[in-house]
């Protein structure tokens, strides 16, 4: 990354996107929610199902974990995997209704949570930190394809299938999970997927990228 830290990064990909003001949702759990139903699908095709469940009146813990599973498979199809989605959904609901609530969460310390929501049915880590992130304002950063993609173009990474925790350790390593540090994490990662999407694609668009003049890849073909 030609000595580009992880802060310098954060704040190029500022100045070019500016704010992205990421999750883009009503209520904590309807992040929580969007964060279990966005896995193996489009941002898109998660935000329609949210719809679904929102006219039907479905997003709260209580609702969801209380309705019936096959009308929940039906509201959220658009989001694919929707018969296994549906009982990760009902599981989730069930796991925030037992620790009090939205605010019974964000009483725990993130050492004490992340491992309790990590054993929920069909919570991985990345939909874990997102909900801890984006819903409990926990400093934890998220890693998702888009980050290993771009970390390993910049040349900071081996190759794109390095560990999960590698690179949460990478990042939180140079910005410290601390509560100051929390609107970094959550800019940082909403803006690595902004460029991805936009310019580091699977056949990226290295002509437009705002970090063309920094990137291994461009530079190493």
């Amino acid at each position: 990354m030609a000595g580009l830290s992880i802060a310098q990064l954060l704040q190029v990909l500022l100045e070019h996107f500016g704010p992205q003001n990421w999750w883009p949702a009503e209520t904590p759990f309807e992040v929580c929610v969007g964060a279990v139903l966005t896995q193996n699908t489009t941002w898109e095709n998660a935000s329609r199902a949210v719809g679904n469940l929102k006219k039907a009146n479905l997003l709260t813990p209580e609702a969801l974990s209380s309705t019936d599973e096959g009308e929940l498979q039906n509201l959220i199809k658009p989001a694919g995997f929707f018969r296994q989605k549906a009982r990760y959904l009902k599981e989730l609901s069930r796991f925030v209704v037992r620790e009090g609530g939205i605010e019974g969460l964000k009483a725990q310390p993130l050492k004490v949570l992340r491992p309790k929501l990590l054993n929920v049915k069909g919570i991985g880590p990345e939909t874990a930190d997102s909900i801890l992130l984006y819903a409990l304002d926990k400093p934890s950063f998220v890693v998702d394809k888009y980050t290993k993609r771009l970390l390993y173009r910049l040349g900071v990474l081996e190759g794109e299938s390095v560990s999960y925790n590698r690179v949460k350790t990478l990042v939180e390593g140079e910005i410290p999970p601390t509560e100051e540090h929390l609107k970094e994490y959550k800019e940082l990662h909403a803006l690595i997927v902004e460029l991805c999407k936009r310019y580091c694609k699977t056949r990226p668009n290295c002509r437009e990228c705002p970090l063309r003049e920094l990137c291994y890849n461009q530079h190493n073909p």
